[in-house]
């Protein structure tokens, strides 16, 4: 029997250290325990969103593709951002590394512990930019709305920078 292959849009990001060095890490740790990593943004810098008096953060989505069903995915992340150094405080302070669940094939998680979609999505630019880069056309399983019309209605005013300067991978 075959293990289903899971389609999974991860948001990475870090405001803390080497920001580049930790997404670079992040990524390898993704690849080596979640998946193939199959697309990959630009990287983009965004002013801190939520909690302004921190540094900016760069921000990067990777497409992955993996067997590991929803739950077992979650906990493989906070494991890579516990090994990097993440310490978790206050909501929306800075970090070192902060890995984010975007979307899990066409599925809805209503968890306590696990949201699928993730609920901000249509209102961060950081999250948008990257993602309609890779996949304008993915059709969001709740609102229904591809995300290159997402980005488009986005109110956030917090400009998303697109870096030019090779991609991680």
């Amino acid at each position: 029997m075959t293990e289903k292959l899971n389609e999974v849009f991860l948001l990475l990001g870090a405001n803390l250290g080497e920001r580049e060095f930790s997404l670079m890490n992040a990524y390898k740790a993704v690849e080596k325990t979640i998946g193939e990593i199959i697309d990959v943004s630009a990287l983009y810098e965004t002013e801190a969103w939520g909690n302004i008096h921190q540094p900016s953060f760069l921000n990067q989505v990777i497409k992955v593709t993996s067997t590991l069903p929803a739950e077992l995915l979650l906990e493989e992340l906070l494991r890579i951002e516990q090994k990097a150094g993440r310490i978790r405080t206050l909501k929306n302070d800075a970090r070192i590394i902060d890995i984010d669940i975007l979307f899990f094939n066409n599925e809805v998680y209503n968890l306590p512990h696990l949201k699928i979609p993730h609920p901000e999505i249509q209102n961060r630019n950081f999250v948008l930019e990257p993602l309609n880069e890779i996949a304008p056309t993915f059709i969001h399983p709740v609102l229904l709305k591809p995300i290159s019309t997402l980005l488009k209605e986005c109110k956030d005013m917090l400009k998303a920078e697109k870096l030019n300067m090779q991609k991680l991978n």
